[in-house]
């Protein structure tokens, strides 16, 4: 199906009404006039993703299990989403001001600008649904996104496909929020599929303490030595993250300023890859296979994502290339990382219910961590792994994130968002792909009655040619990339790659599982 055409049939949105008294002398010619005079300033994350070579956008799909009822699904829009506060205000700048900065103004919400229902070429949805539907979310990142309202779209794809009975689109632009706050805002307009009235259930806290003993008494002598060697090992893990995090930042600020890039590879973009169409395509995967590999390995999940992802990586590598496996090439991932407490789902609920800010943080506030990933063909297929364990253990031991974050606030605030957006923009274009994983609820939910069997996130809009999204989902991850379609024609083949080294991996852990039972000795 083509892109345009798929546009061409949307229907025809109805104008927001305004009242241009109230826009308090704000006035701009991407945001017009706004109804309210409640207002605050963009966030500095926020003003980046303004910069035309960071125009970028959040689009995450939600498979349903039942047809889509859109006046039930409008009168829970309303309900929810439309009365969050940055979902019901627009941003506004007064030009006449020098150094004005945009702000974020109330405005009346109209929904025919934001639910919107495709009038699909009913052929091609039924001849290949899966492609229809991966065909109309793709093109919608060549598509405007209208600033004169609040910055976010539903997209309603009412017909079957492999996977669900029906599916919609959630499309925002990044400087309403960063992904954890957006994932954690749609899970408060869900509820739990076993009680509709209560909302879902999140994976606690990962706790690091371990049982609890009696301690016998000891001589004071002995407590003396415990507590000088207790202070010895902490002087020495802070000498050590200091180091850590000084390494980091150094090699991040020689990414950012031209000095240290990445190899040009068949898995990097071109110039201007942010200003091109991206292809969404994702894939299943059991998460039960995932943390099978990750009680064999005592390790994270994360960390069995990491070494799947650079299995996967390797595999496509090598078979583009045709090169031996004589030496290795390490690409570089640019992580976000969210550095602001997200608020819980029943805090986000009632911010929603009474649509007024009640203390929730909210935005954006992200540090950049660079990530490496080692391509090398390795006869175990465990040691992808390792090598992750060993990259996400050293990460850990490092401020890199919070020192990348506070370092590009200082260069805004002394030099302007300008400078601030060609430092992201040189580390982005010096490193190779962008990496996240998010953890979402472990049962299922409803979104207006309808439960939802999958959820896809993705983005676009930044200078990256491969993005590589994970989100859990009940018993599942879903394996979500994001590509410049011209970089990777056969992206189909790079999904079978992550699936394939998955079940490689888990055959693998299973041996080793089974080995260890046996008593037979084992490899590091």
């Amino acid at each position: 199906m083509d892109p345009g055409a798929s546009a061409a049939t949307l229907r025809k949105r109805a104008p927001l009404s305004v009242d241009t008294a109230a826009a308090i002398g704000f006035g701009s010619k991407e945001a017009g006039a706004v109804t309210a005079v409640e207002e605050e300033p963009v966030s500095p994350t926020g003003r980046l993703f303004r910069e035309p070579s960071f125009r970028c956008h959040i689009v995450a799909v939600f498979g349903l299990a039942a047809p889509v009822d859109v006046p039930a699904l409008r009168d829970g829009v309303a309900a929810t989403l439309a009365r969050h506060p940055r979902f019901c205000s627009v941003q506004v700048l007064d030009e006449s001001k020098k150094d004005a900065r945009p702000k974020w103004v109330r405005t009346v919400v109209n929904l025919d600008n934001h639910i919107v229902v495709p009038d699909l070429d009913p052929a091609a949805t039924s001849a290949d649904p899966d492609k229809a539907l991966e065909d109309y979310v793709s093109s919608l990142s060549s598509r405007p996104m209208d600033h004169s309202v609040p910055l976010w779209e539903l997209h309603v794809l009412d017909f079957p496909t492999a996977e669900a009975a029906a599916a919609v689109a959630l499309r925002v632009h990044h400087s309403v929020g960063d992904g954890v706050s957006m994932l954690s805002l749609f899970m408060a307009c869900t509820r739990s599929a076993a009680d509709p009235e209560a909302l879902p259930s999140l994976p606690p806290a990962r706790r690091r303490a371990g049982p609890v003993h009696a301690v016998p008494r000891r001589p004071s002598g002995a407590l003396l030595l415990d507590a000088l060697a207790a202070l010895g090992a902490w002087v020495v893990a802070l000498l050590v993250l200091a180091w850590h995090t000084a390494v980091d930042v150094a090699l991040f600020f020689a990414t950012a300023a031209s000095l240290l890039g990445d190899a040009r590879t068949v898995l990097k973009g071109e110039e201007g890859t942010e200003f091109w169409p991206r292809r969404f395509v994702n894939r299943t995967l059991s998460l039960d296979d995932i943390k099978f590999v990750k009680n064999t390995m005592s390790c994270t999940v994360n960390d069995v994502l990491l070494g799947m992802t650079s299995a996967a990586l390797s595999r496509y590598y090598f078979r583009k290339t045709g090169e031996s496996d004589s030496k290795g090439v390490t690409v570089r991932s640019a992580v976000l990382v969210n550095l602001r407490p997200t608020p819980g789902i029943q805090t986000l609920a009632s911010m929603m219910e009474t649509s007024k800010d009640n203390g929730a943080r909210w935005g954006n506030k992200i540090g950049y961590m660079l990530i490496p990933f080692h391509l090398a063909r390795h006869d175990d297929p465990i040691e992808y792994v390792r090598r992750a364990t060993k990259v996400a253990r050293r990460k850990k031991s490092s401020m890199e994130s919070v020192f990348t974050f506070w370092s590009g606030d200082m260069v805004l605030k002394l030099f302007g968002i300008k400078a601030a957006a060609a430092l992201c923009y040189n580390m982005f274009t010096h490193t190779t792909l962008s990496f996240s994983n998010m953890v979402g609820p472990t049962e299922q939910v409803t979104f207006c009655r309808n439960p939802i069997v999958y959820i896809a996130p993705g983005t676009y809009g930044h200078p990256h040619a491969l993005t590589i999204h994970y989100q859990s989902y009940m018993n599942n991850v879903k394996l979500v990339l994001s590509v410049d379609e011209s970089r990777f024609p056969d992206c189909h083949q790079l999904l079978d790659d992550f699936a394939e080294s998955l079940r490689l991996i888990r055959e693998a852990a299973s041996r080793k599982s089974e080995a260890a039972q046996d008593g037979t000795p084992i490899p590091s």
